[in-house]
């Protein structure tokens, strides 16, 4: 092959199929790849026994002698053993930004849960915003106690949470980006600063419920909350659901009757929290609820269906404010799943049954790996704290039309002790 000038390599034609390659008569390691339909400058040699190619650039972007020149560079970066693939990698992993490592976090973790990522996206919206462009190597341990601080004069606990956040970000860069020396870009993650300064906010975990007396009043707003025209009850036959199932928010939310079997009394979540399948029983009450939703039911695929792009029922915040401002009872929906767990402890249901209820994870407790937990032995207790819940509620219900109601004349020395 001649030496590669423009004239050379404009002759050269394209193959029909596959690449060949076209080596400089001067310089050794110089070179053009040809496609089907492209002409790529090339540099080649080998370092450490092992040969490397580098591509320079395309022919019309780069001249014939542009692309020898920047050939040379590189030809004597691989003679003093230099490999330029990990140069180039190198400092392309010292300028990615906290928005591209982000990006390839959620890829290289595509079993996150809908919910954890939209509570990323949150974070990185929210508190995050003036560093999405910032490269990685330049958050410094000063900046992150800065950014910890600033978030914390307004909720300790997302201060908290970001920066959690941004500590598994950086764990995964530390595992992901290198130097050209095989070395992490990040020697230590900087959010080691807030442990070794103990700077961390003490912040308390929440344990509201509502409370056994509270329940009559709660109950009774709840049940004069509008029918709408999506179907009727929604909101209060999805606060009442998660009351008695003690089922996470977005767990109600997205039910689906596929989920639903009302000849086996049971509900299903399939893809929980912790990833293990939830069957739970359905009590009368629950029984009697779900029928009459799907005597009432639409097209819909889901019990709760809603107009937003999700299809089903979006948290109802501004009936939940009108429920607290009715019955003065402040309550979130995660205290309505505390309260069911309260109420089944405080009747003395087995440690196991109520963990199966509320679906916790027993994989640390040995025994509990030896216990089949069936469905039907779980019906029992689940009944039982209906029958508290209805109870304290001074609600009756009628199975023939489906309501329950609320009874004024049930006196205090009737009500259960409060299960707090």
């Amino acid at each position: 092959m001649p030496k590669l000038t423009k004239s050379v390599v404009d002759a050269i034609p394209y193959p029909e199929t596959g690449q060949i390659f076209y080596r400089d008569s001067e310089i050794k390691g110089f070179g053009l790849r040809v496609g089907t339909s492209s002409k790529v400058y090339i540099a080649e040699g080998k370092v450490n026994s092992k040969t490397i190619r580098v591509s320079i650039g395309h022919h019309g972007i780069f001249t014939a002698e542009q692309a020898r020149q920047e050939a040379k560079n590189i030809l004597g970066m691989i003679a003093r053993d230099i490999n330029p693939n990990d140069v180039s990698k190198a400092k392309r992993a010292q300028s990615v930004t906290l928005s591209e490592v982000f990006e390839a976090y959620l890829k290289a973790r595509g079993s996150l849960k809908s919910r954890t990522v939209y509570d990323y996206k949150r974070l990185m919206k929210t508190y995050l915003a003036d560093w999405q462009t910032k490269p990685l190597v330049e958050i410094s341990k000063d900046q992150i106690e800065r950014k910890h601080r600033e978030i914390g004069e307004r909720s300790p606990a997302q201060a908290n949470l970001t920066m959690r956040f941004v500590r598994a970000l950086l764990n995964f860069a530390i595992g992901k980006y290198e130097d050209s020396a095989g070395n992490p870009i990040i020697a230590n993650n900087p959010t080691k600063r807030l442990s070794q300064t103990r700077s961390w906010y003490r912040v308390d975990r929440r344990n509201t419920v509502i409370k056994a007396h509270d329940l009559p009043q709660w109950f009774r707003a709840v049940n004069n909350l509008k029918d709408d025209a999506l179907g009727r009850n929604r909101i209060k036959d999805y606060l009442l659901l998660l009351l008695f199932t003690g089922l996470r928010r977005e767990e109600g939310l997205s039910l689906a009757w596929s989920q639903v079997d009302l000849k086996a009394k049971t509900l299903t979540i399939p893809d929980p929290k912790n990833r293990q399948p939830h069957v739970l029983p359905l009590s009368n009450f629950l029984h009697d609820l779900l029928m009459k939703r799907y005597l009432e039911r639409t097209d819909s695929p889901f019990v709760f269906p809603g107009d937003g792009i999700k299809g089903y029922l979006n948290e109802p915040r501004k009936q939940m404010n009108k429920v607290i401002e009715e019955s003065g009872v402040e309550f979130t929906l995660h205290d309505l799943r505390r309260t069911f767990i309260t109420v089944a402890e405080s009747l003395d249901i087995s440690g196991y049954a109520l963990k199966r209820l509320a679906n916790h994870k027993m994989a640390n407790d040995v025994t509990a790996g030896y216990i089949i937990s069936d469905v039907q032995r779980l019906r029992e207790p689940m009944q039982r704290v209906t029958n508290f819940l209805l109870t304290s509620m001074n609600a009756v219900t009628d199975t023939d039309t489906y309501t329950v109601t609320v009874i004024d004349t049930v006196t205090d020395t009737d009500k259960p002790t409060c299960a707090t």
